[in-house]
């Protein structure tokens, strides 16, 4: 198992627990399915699929994951539907339905299609570092990272938790490496990015799989546009997507990874314990890189 996205968040100094102490309030907080009438479901569910295993430890790395359960019926469906209803309810009383009537027609419609609805299933990994206090939540943006966080907080009553934030913006950064043709120590980069200009248009230029040491590039600098996005890679051993958010998008660890983690699984170590122990081991040591890259971590 490999994150695809890092949403990256620091714990506090005081955040003390253990791997059985936060086991033990995950299983309070297990993963029960959707109801009857329930339009969602969340809870925590084993990362690796073995019954009653809710965290996975390797090597002082802690690995969870939230199973999120949630009913689809579009609204288009109960419109269509609470219409029908409500077009009988005129002819039936021979005047139009008030406002009070139709939400409780829909409700009513909504409670009645709700077991018929179809159901999506999704699980979001949570890798939590307590060593060198990580929090990292494999998701493609923040509101998926605070729907885990939400029901973590939940679940513990009490979360030390901030943004990793750095000294220098991203997008700053970003654009003077562009600009220079030139990465920080440890990075080089790759073929994709985006340019944003700052006016009202706020005109946008992507290039993707495309040399971006050229002339053109210094052009949209020098005319007002600023980096988004920028393809990394971090070592030759791990490529990504930066955002002036400072989000990790389009994380890929490189085939050197992939071939380590295969030859620990030949020596008797379970795949899965493999792979997380090497990506539990590089990203400590990129997301440091990172932070020097960008002036240090702000207070």
């Amino acid at each position: 198992m490999w994150f695809r996205n890092l949403q990256i968040y620091r714990l506090g100094a005081d955040w003390q627990w253990d791997a059985n102490r936060l086991a033990e309030k995950l299983a309070q907080k297990g993963f029960q399915g959707c109801g009857t009438f329930d339009m969602e479901a969340r809870g925590w569910v084993p990362p690796r699929g073995a019954e009653g295993e809710l965290l996975v430890a390797v090597n002082r790395q802690w690995l969870i994951a939230l199973g999120v359960e949630q009913k689809l019926l579009p609204g288009s469906v109960i419109r269509q539907y609470t219409q029908a209803r409500l077009d009988e309810l005129e002819a039936k009383q021979g005047f139009k339905p008030g406002r009070a009537q139709a939400r409780d027609m829909r409700e009513q419609v909504t409670a009645e299609l709700l077991p018929r609805a179809l159901v999506k299933r999704r699980l979001v990994y949570v890798w939590i570092d307590p060593v060198n206090h990580w929090l990292i939540v494999d998701a493609s943006s923040p509101t998926k990272a605070e729907e885990v966080l939400e029901h973590l907080k939940l679940t513990l009553d009490d979360l030390p938790l901030k943004l990793f934030r750095t000294c220098s913006a991203p997008g700053t950064a970003m654009t003077g490496w562009l600009a220079s043709n030139e990465a920080p120590a440890g990075f080089s980069i790759d073929r994709d990015c985006e340019l944003r200009a700052a006016g009202e248009e706020k005109a946008v230029v992507r290039y993707v799989r495309h040399a971006l040491d050229g002339d053109e590039i210094g052009r949209h600098i020098a005319g007002g546009k600023a980096a988004t996005r920028l393809a990394l890679t971090w070592r030759d051993r791990i490529s990504f997507v930066l955002t002036e958010q400072l989000q990790v998008k389009r994380l890929a660890f490189l085939d050197i990874l992939k071939e380590d983690a295969e030859r620990q699984a030949e020596s008797g170590d379970d795949l899965f314990e493999a792979d997380f122990a090497l990506m539990s081991g590089e990203l400590p040591q990129l997301l440091a890189d990172l932070a020097a890259a960008l002036d240090g971590e702000a207070e």
